[in-house]
């Protein structure tokens, strides 16, 4: 799909990803809109995009958003959030915010723009996953479900669309990226191995798989090999995954 002029929304676009995702589309002559809570974060992203501000709470306004938003060519389905610790010791509620800013809102939107693709033979939705999504993650257990539902959404959406001709539909599974989003879950990431991405790596994945029509993109790629293993060899993943995390 080509992305000069193109009308792009990125939900989450204050920090992470979703600022790195901006700034990769800055340069390609798409008119961005870029969606999220904090307004100063956002401002500053939108200084240095040229893209216009809507703040909003996608759990709770995703009409709104998709109103002011207007006709939107791309949505890039970013924001979100993560919660760490024993799954018997998460909090009331918590696992109801995991699942309704990963899971729900994504839907929520995707319902309410995608209509205006089909109609206009042209767009493409892109829903930032994770590889916890597709292994399931120790101590992330509802994290891992929301994007596991995630990967399965836009895979059966990806089947519905397939006789619809300009309209596809990405994911992508990153592995550890250097974010604010492990401080925010307040548990942060304290492992050796493997080692953080900066999330403008996974923001060059976004727009590539936009512009080559990529239906799946780990983010880095050998992500592929314990995501197949998973699906191949069950049993051996597993005895793996409880020795090495």
């Amino acid at each position: 799909m080509r992305l000069d002029d193109a009308h792009v929304l990125v939900t989450g676009a204050s920090s992470g990803i979703g600022a790195a995702t901006a700034r990769a589309l800055a340069g390609t002559g798409a008119r961005l809109t870029l969606a999220g809570r904090d307004r100063e974060r956002l401002a500053a992203v939108s200084a240095a995009t040229g893209g216009r501000v809507l703040v909003c709470d996608v759990t709770t306004q995703a009409a709104d958003l998709a109103s002011r938003a207007g006709h939107v060519d791309v949505l890039v389905n970013n924001a979100g959030v993560g919660w760490a610790g024993p799954f018997v010791d998460m909090p009331d509620g918590s696992a109801e915010q995991v699942l309704a800013v990963n899971l729900a809102a994504p839907i929520a939107l995707t319902r309410l723009l995608l209509p205006g693709m089909v109609a206009a033979g042209r767009g493409h939705v892109v829903f930032v996953a994770s590889i916890a999504g597709a292994v399931g993650v120790a101590r992330e257990a509802v994290y891992s479900a929301s994007k596991a539902g995630l990967l399965a959404f836009a895979e059966g959406l990806r089947h519905e669309l397939h006789a619809v001709p300009g309209v596809g539909v990405s994911v992508l599974l990153p592995g550890v990226v250097d974010t604010p989003f492990f401080v925010r879950r307040g548990a942060p990431y304290t492992r050796g191995w493997p080692a953080p991405i900066a999330p403008e790596r996974v923001a060059r994945a976004i727009v590539a798989s936009i512009r080559h029509g990529r239906p799946e993109s780990f983010v880095p790629g050998w992500l592929r090999l314990p995501a197949r293993l998973r699906g191949a060899a069950p049993g051996p993943f597993r005895r793996l995954a409880r020795r090495f995390g």
